[in-house]
């Protein structure tokens, strides 16, 4: 399991992986920031980016911040790096 620092701007005209910001993978999503739709469309976006089923990526801490830390299963931090460049390659 691995940990990834995330910024989350709920509320996005244009749902994506933005790139980094500092040590945080800055994420748009268009679901509104309540009631855990962000939560859940940040987890969607991610898994479907990095080709992972969508239980593999869940919120470990920052349920209701925009800081937020995800929990990645089913890889290692140097294929989370790959992927993550190839997502934001492709974007």
């Amino acid at each position: 399991m691995v940990k990834l620092a995330v910024k989350v701007v709920p509320g996005a005209t244009r749902a994506g992986i933005a790139g980094w910001l500092g040590d945080e993978l800055k994420l748009r999503v268009s679901a509104p920031p309540e009631q855990g739709k962000a939560n859940a469309a940040v987890c969607a976006l991610l898994a479907k980016a990095l080709q992972l089923p969508a239980d593999a990526v869940r919120v470990h801490s920052g349920h209701g911040n925009p800081h937020k830390v995800l929990e990645i299963s089913g890889i290692d931090a140097a294929e989370l790096a790959m992927r993550i460049a190839r997502a934001l390659a492709v974007s």
